[in-house]
């Protein structure tokens, strides 16, 4: 049984067992979560429910494991022949998830 799920604006492919990074949660680690916002729901052979736009009673259920930062990613702007030059750099955050169970 495989989903995919909305959170954050993205995207993501969830199965049982598997770990995910995810934007930040407002949960603390031990928690459990469920994402109802379901696109997609398939059984890994022939069924699979595309939503429209969510699949109805659908949800991923999933334990928080940790919350983190992701890779630092430098953003630089020049000008030519200007001297104009900016750099700067991000690190998103986000939250680290399990996903226990997907339920149609």
């Amino acid at each position: 049984m495989y989903a995919v799920f909305e959170t954050g604006g993205k995207q993501f492919r969830a199965e049982p067992g598997a770990r995910l990074r995810v934007p930040s949660l407002d949960a603390e680690p031990g928690e459990a979560v469920t994402f109802d916002h379901v696109l997609l729901a398939g059984d890994g052979e022939e069924q699979v429910v595309v939503g429209t736009p969510t699949v109805e009673g659908a949800v991923v259920k999933a334990e928080v494991l940790r919350h983190g930062r992701g890779d630092k990613v430098i953003v630089f702007k020049r000008k030519r022949r200007k001297g104009y030059r900016k750099k700067q750099g991000h690190r998103q955050n986000f939250t680290e998830i399990r996903i226990q169970e997907v339920a149609l």
